[in-house]
């Protein structure tokens, strides 16, 4: 059932969105897409992308591109450089009741200003395992990995209210130190989109003929997605079961290394590749599997197993953050984290072979999916909105006519809060460091 409520207007700052591919991007999308059929206003403020000839600083189709330095290091994060007065000339002509940050840096600290500025509070999704990501600034260092940990954590301490998308993350980042209010809000899955899938049709596309079984993968094809395993796992499934074919959907910087792999293998055409899909090409994708085989270890939820399963396909998958609130030994196979790729295609072999066990499997998919309802999703966000703009305290009281005095004033102590921040991060992670080699 929709719970009334009145227009809110919502501004979201996300260091990462459309056209690039990525669950954050497609996340902060179909969040917006969602809250605005419900009657909410939503302007996002991303970086510019790669080839892009829209304007700097304008509002069109409710996005404004800031500049920014693309693809930094090859990650999915474009290095926004610093906001200047024109976003907030921009920004002042706008009413917003509300400030909704992705990300824990770069536009994140903007929205730290943006919120004193406005006075307003600011809700944070912890979408990501940042210490997960850290090869993409430097080579792999535990005393980055915590200082990426110790950051997203005091950011979260700075805002209002934090989404988690699993109960396992909410776990972890209170584990971790973080006071504030965390409610547990997956991004939903546009299950209509699913409804309109069409199997065979899919098959015919790809020249797959009905009896072959299909293990798909859908998702970036990067290092920190567990893929090195993933590929061990499937190329013995293929050299096992003739009847079999590797479906992958996606694209990035893992792909040339799983094509060696296999090409050494000569297991090379047993292997689909479609790049990236969207729209009816990714519904027809996830149609066109019989299972879908994840392997990562670094989700906060995991969209593209809940997707799957909107599909109707069962899911084999690693246990991890995310993962474990979804997949199931009901609809589909919850394997321990400590498993090989030997154990994990052998499962997978043997659940494929079990057609009353994948038909059950099928059905409890699809049941799963129905819990992760986009729309779902945005009413329990819309009821965190709600409460957190019941108890928001604005950190000072503003003053009729002194305007100017009280914008220095939000601006002096929005910098000194990210200050603040970076100095307790980092001291926090050399004490945590030096505990650790004493």
């Amino acid at each position: 059932m929709t719970t009334w409520r009145p227009t809110i207007n919502i501004l979201m700052l996300t260091n990462t969105y459309l056209p690039h591919v990525g669950g954050v991007a497609n996340s902060v999308y179909q969040t917006a897409s969602v809250l605005r059929d419900k009657g909410h206003k939503v302007l996002i403020i991303a970086p510019d992308f790669e080839g892009s000839e829209a304007p700097l600083y304008e509002q069109i189709d409710d996005v404004i591109r800031v500049p920014a330095i693309q693809n930094y290091n090859g990650s999915d994060f474009s290095v926004r450089v610093a906001v200047p007065f024109a976003l907030t000339t921009l920004l002042d002509g706008l009413h917003i009741d509300i400030i909704h940050s992705h990300h824990p840096f770069l536009l994140g600290d903007t929205a730290v200003r943006l919120s004193h500025r406005y006075q307003v509070p600011l809700v944070f999704t912890h979408h990501t395992r940042y210490e997960q990501y850290t090869h993409y600034v430097l080579e792999d260092s535990s005393v980055m990995a915590q200082f990426a940990a110790e950051l997203a954590t005091t950011y979260a301490n700075m805002c209002n209210a934090v989404v988690a998308p699993s109960t396992s993350i909410k776990q972890m980042i209170n584990d971790r130190g973080v006071t504030v209010p965390v409610e547990v809000i997956p991004t939903g899955v546009v299950l209509d989109n699913f409804k309109q899938a069409d199997k065979k049709a899919a098959r015919d596309r790809l020249n797959i003929a009905e009896d072959v079984r299909i293990l798909g993968h859908l998702g970036r094809l990067a290092e920190e997605k567990n893929l090195h395993f993933l590929a061990d796992a499937m190329l013995e499934l293929l050299e096992q079961n003739d009847n079999t074919t590797w479906l992958i959907a996606g694209s990035g910087p893992c792909e040339e290394a799983i094509k060696d792999k296999a090409q050494s293998c000569g297991l090379h055409n047993r292997i689909q590749w479609l790049g990236n899909v969207s729209g009816q090409d990714l519904v027809d994708a996830y149609a066109a599997m019989d299972v879908f085989v994840f392997a990562s270890q670094s989700e906060t939820q995991g969209m593209v197993v809940t997707e799957a399963m909107a599909a109707g396909v069962p899911v084999v998958a690693l246990a991890a953050p995310g993962v474990d609130d979804v997949v199931n030994d009901a609809n589909g196979l919850h394997l321990p984290k400590d498993s090989t790729p030997a154990s994990f295609a052998a499962q997978c072999n043997t659940l494929l072979k079990d057609t009353n066990s994948l038909s059950a499997k099928r059905a409890e998919a699809l049941k799963t999916a129905e819990t992760f309802s986009d729309s779902r999703s945005a009413e329990r966000l819309l009821a965190l909105y709600a409460d957190t703009l019941k108890t928001y305290q604005a950190p000072f009281e503003t003053h009729p006519g002194l305007e100017a005095m009280d914008n220095l004033r939000a601006k002096l102590q929005a910098e000194w809060q990210l200050l603040q921040q970076k100095f307790d991060t980092v001291t926090k992670t050399f004490q945590v460091n030096g505990n650790d080699e004493a």
